[in-house]
């Protein structure tokens, strides 16, 4: 009876879960400074260990970098915005190693495939691999909690508390 009174979180996200499968870094650790010093926003890195970059809650894809295919934008129920971002300086391989799965618009569910990524040819590119998600836009939260100093698996480990 009581849990009628209780508080609910009415956007429905609580936690995002890792992007990829890998070792969860703080963003400041990203040796890229238009990162590192979160002029896109705060947010969290991923050396990867695998190769599929998957949604980290449910949301709508608002935006995909459809010629080089390496970044897309997602905005949650609550109205946060995300940006993730795959390797440094990928935007000059145009596209080859990248593989989009979703489309503008389209709405997806936590752990649902995005895009995808060859780990390989990026490096031979000399572009380190390493995967961000910065918030570019908090919405309705009020605080975000990244959990890094992990090894993390995509879809399933929470790198991120919300409140």
């Amino acid at each position: 009876m009581f849990s009628l009174f209780k508080k609910k979180n009415m956007e429905g996200v609580s936690e995002l879960r890792a992007y990829l499968s890998g070792r969860a870094v703080p963003i400041e650790e990203v040796p890229d400074q238009v990162f590192s010093a979160k002029i896109m926003g705060d947010g969290i890195a991923i050396w990867p260990s695998s190769s599929t970059v998957v949604a980290p809650a449910d949301g709508e894809i608002t935006a995909v970098m459809e010629d080089s295919k390496h970044a897309l934008g997602m905005k949650l129920k609550n109205q946060m915005e995300l940006f993730l971002h795959v390797g440094l300086d990928t935007m000059d391989m145009r596209g080859d190693g990248f593989e989009v799965h979703v489309k503008l618009g389209e709405k997806v569910k936590a752990g649902a495939p995005l895009f995808s990524f060859d780990k390989e040819k990026i490096e031979a590119a000399g572009h380190p691999a390493i995967t961000i998600l910065a918030v570019t836009d908090e919405g309705s939260a009020k605080d975000i909690r990244y959990h890094t100093g992990i090894q993390v698996v995509a879809g399933e480990t929470v790198i991120a508390t919300i409140e």
